[in-house]
């Protein structure tokens, strides 16, 4: 099988993208961050009011990628067995079989994730970072394509549980969606205004455009992005500004740094180059610092907000040229 060109790879981005757009009216800079996210192997927590087409943006993806879909509910009174799975004891053949949660699919929906208490939230841990489930100390793995992505509503504050800090830190991106525009607000009423209850990305015409082969190899075109010394310096170095800031309690993990060379690799990839430039590295600086960082009370108290100081931190640490 023959690799993936970057020619190629702007190619199926865009495939993906007419797919979705079938569907979701709006929402680009959002569906490109999941693009980058996708290539990159990373996680995406989606964070808007309801409504604004988190969860349907989600099953276009999967549709679109001919993935597995699979979608967890969280409420309070969820357990961490229904997420995983169990072990469940045969009678007929006096054996254990395994009952498989719905985080064996591929790409799943954690919707509402902030709704269920952090004990359950941390069944998502190890498979998020290791891309396996452990049940009653046996190891199952998951597949190469697993990709979560969450959802939470930033306004109501009852009956919600903030993430905990491992478990924000699994995540590439945190992605602000937002209400659309006039005018794709007026092509959404006209499009779903009918009120025929909620639409199918399959009632939508969307097709799978491709195919784990394809990713796979779309994947490993991404890798082949060249990192230079010098934009890994420039990471990091913007990585543990993070910690060096007073405006902060706690700045970004390695992991963060790691996180954010390897989007930028899939950013340029996308754009079409085989090398990352500062660019990538500030384009996505936000995504992935934003739900990693702590504000420090005097910070809190003087209403800063975290965008705006990693913004000043991208504009303070000195770029390669």
């Amino acid at each position: 099988m023959s690799e993936m060109t970057l020619e190629d790879l702007g190619a199926l981005a865009a495939k993906i993208r007419g797919e979705v757009g079938k569907a979701v009216v709006g929402q680009t800079e959002v569906l490109d961050h999941l693009l980058v996210a996708l290539f990159a192997g990373g996680h995406v927590l989606l964070e808007g009011p309801p409504g604004t087409a988190k969860t349907f943006l989600a099953q276009c993806l999967a549709a679109s990628l001919g993935l597995d879909f699979g979608r967890i509910q969280f409420t309070p009174d969820l357990m961490p067995g229904d997420i995983l799975g169990s072990n469940l004891f045969n009678f007929q053949t006096s054996q254990f079989t395994l009952t498989r949660g719905p985080i064996f699919h591929e790409l799943v929906l954690a919707d509402e994730i902030n709704r269920t208490p952090p004990k359950t939230q941390a069944a998502l841990l190890e498979a998020m970072q290791e891309r396996r489930v452990t049940l009653d100390g046996e190891a199952h793995a998951l597949s190469d394509r697993f990709m979560v992505i969450a959802t939470q509503n930033p306004i109501e504050s009852q009956g919600v549980y903030p993430l905990p800090e491992a478990q924000l830190d699994r995540f590439l991106f945190k992605l602000l969606v937002d209400y659309p525009s006039a005018a794709e607000e007026a092509r959404i009423v006209t499009r779903y205004g009918e009120g025929r209850g909620a639409p199918r990305p399959a009632d939508m015409g969307i097709a799978a455009v491709t195919g784990h082969a394809e990713l796979a190899r779309a994947s490993e075109a991404v890798a082949s992005v060249t990192l230079a010394e010098s934009i890994v310096d420039y990471v990091v170095r913007l990585v543990r500004a993070t910690r060096e800031t007073g405006d902060l309690v706690s700045g970004a993990s390695p992991r963060a740094a790691v996180l954010l060379a390897g989007a930028a690799r899939a950013r340029a990839a996308l754009d079409g180059r085989g090398y990352v430039i500062p660019d990538d590295v500030k384009a996505l600086a936000t995504a992935v610092l934003r739900h990693r960082l702590l504000l420090s009370p005097a910070a809190e108290i003087e209403g800063k907000q975290v965008e705006a100081i990693v913004a000043s931190l991208v504009e303070g640490t000195e770029a390669p040229r």
